[in-house]
């Protein structure tokens, strides 16, 4: 059974110092971005927002949610080891059935990089449309993002 806690230091330092992807997905190393690495190294700017999951002591992901009124944005990460593997749409369905059961939202938002077509499959799967693109600043340059968002019913 998958456990869902509020990230401690210790699981923010793993995932961004240690948590190491191959190839085009290098792109997701907390170490890419210095703000996404400040952001999660300190509590006072992760705010309570972010989440480790856990599947029995070992931790397999995390994921941030930022309440926008009656919607929420969702950020997550699966640890690199895991990820092409399958395990994506139980873990995003883990999330989405904990955002269920500790707040009310119409609309959960998420962007996602272009190249990333495996997660952009995972999200489709789990019932999220695309909604448009962007060009997000981060990682030092411009990058494609696609927009995406789950409807619920209230």
């Amino acid at each position: 059974m998958r456990k869902i806690a509020q990230m401690g230091q210790s699981e923010a330092k793993e995932i961004a110092d240690c948590w190491k992807y191959d190839g085009a997905y290098a792109f997701y190393d907390m170490t890419a971005d210095p703000e996404d690495y400040e952001e999660i190294m300190r509590p006072d700017l992760r705010g309570g927002r972010y989440f480790s999951v856990f599947d029995d002591d070992a931790l397999i992901g995390f994921f941030c949610v930022e309440r926008e009124g009656t919607d929420a944005a969702l950020g997550l990460g699966l640890r690199p080891d895991l990820t092409g593997r399958g395990y994506g749409r139980a873990f995003l369905e883990d999330i989405l059935r904990f955002m269920e059961e500790h707040g009310s939202f119409k609309r959960i938002r998420l962007d996602v990089a272009s190249f990333n077509q495996r997660a952009i499959k995972v999200y489709e799967r789990a019932g999220f449309v695309k909604t448009g693109t962007a060009q997000v600043s981060t990682n030092g340059g411009l990058y494609d993002f696609t927009r995406m968002e789950l409807r619920r019913q209230t």
